[in-house]
């Protein structure tokens, strides 16, 4: 990003993704209530935002989207959200000081689309750096929350509220929609040697494929909308977060392995296409190796990943990891570590 006599700061920020969303679909507004556990996880997005004395011959603002290989310069993002809406949006929400002009380069070590709240994390990263130019610090509530109303608010997108908060608060968490969109977070605090075993024990597979939103999450949509707050078919997968907090206070894995597997059979129950053919191929190579649970990240369709709790034995996890890889060179392990810290923003020293 070069060197430049007008640079004023330099702003880092990152945010993890989260796998394991336990009671997904019910952080939504058609549920009304709901309960969700999630596991934060590194790889992070990361966020550097250069800040310059604003001249008449310097762009506002110039976003680098690092994963795309795209850079370019935007006058003002107001009403018109054009090559990536979600930074363009951010940068609307957050009324920027008209006597800067920002540099921001974007990278996510994640791919995208890979059903693990990216685009959530990329929000709560950006927000957290842009918060450095205004009086005041968001909590990180209120950063999941102001990512949540770019997403739903601005860009008119159907979003839950889970992901923004896994992304904020990081660590393992358990978050209590009592009303859309207001919750309650917490975080599940568990000993060392237990935190070590879990992390031992990840696997997330991408599927090669990215994730995107289909007919398919439409009817879903429709069908919950329809039977309300209410709808049995919402009880497993609430239940599926309950069970999977009350298995980590009780440091049993085997446990939290049979919740992931009830969560992933009840996101079946809401459409038999939420579990796809790689999701299948992916899950009956963990079995056969002793997994002892797995969960479709994220709503569930065509593409993203898959999440796997492995057995006890680590050559078991690494043949685990061969096989699906040479099921489908599309199929990859991203390699994850639990993320004990959620947004993290730090100011570069200049010189």
């Amino acid at each position: 990003m070069g060197s430049d006599i007008a640079l004023l700061q330099q702003v880092n920020a990152v945010a993890p993704i989260r796998i394991c969303d336990n009671g997904g679909w019910t952080d939504t507004w058609f549920a009304g209530h709901g309960k969700v556990f999630n596991i934060a996880v590194y790889p992070y997005v990361e966020v550097q935002m250069r800040v310059l004395r604003r001249d008449g011959a310097r762009e506002r603002f110039t976003i680098y989207a690092e994963n795309y290989g795209e850079k370019y310069s935007l006058a003002d993002p107001r009403g018109a959200y054009d090559k990536h809406p979600l930074l363009e949006a951010a940068l609307d929400y957050m009324h920027i000081p008209d006597e800067v002009a920002l540099e921001l380069a974007i990278h996510s070590e994640a791919p995208g689309g890979c059903s693990t709240g990216t685009s959530a994390a990329v929000s709560v990263a950006l927000i957290g750096a842009l918060d450095c130019l205004t009086p005041g610090r968001l909590t990180p509530h209120e950063v999941a929350a102001a990512a949540h109303r770019i997403e739903t608010g601005l860009l008119k997108q159907e979003c839950g509220i889970q992901d923004q908060l896994a992304s904020a608060y990081g660590g393992i968490c358990y978050i209590d929609m009592h009303q859309f969109p207001h919750a309650s977070v917490s975080r599940i605090e568990v000993p060392a040697a237990l935190s070590w075993e879990l992390e031992s024990r990840l696997l997330l597979v991408y599927t090669g494929q990215a994730h995107s939103s289909s007919d398919v999450h439409r009817k879903v949509i429709r069908e919950l909308e329809d039977a309300g707050p209410g709808c049995p078919k919402l009880m497993p997968l609430r239940r599926a977060a309950e069970c999977s907090r009350d298995a980590l206070y009780a440091g049993d894995l085997k446990a939290l392995g049979q919740a992931m597997i009830a969560n992933t059979d009840a996101q079946g129950e809401l459409n038999a296409s939420l579990i796809g053919p790689a999701h299948r191929e992916i899950i009956a190579i963990a079995r056969r190796h002793g997994a002892v649970g797995w969960k479709v990240n994220g709503a569930g369709g065509n593409g993203g990943s898959v999440a796997i709790l492995t057995s006890p034995d680590h050559s078991a996890k690494r043949a685990t990891i061969r096989e699906i890889e040479s099921a489908n060179p599309a199929y990859r392990n991203i390699p994850v570590r639990l993320a004990d810290h959620g947004l993290r923003v730090w100011e570069s020293r200049l010189g």
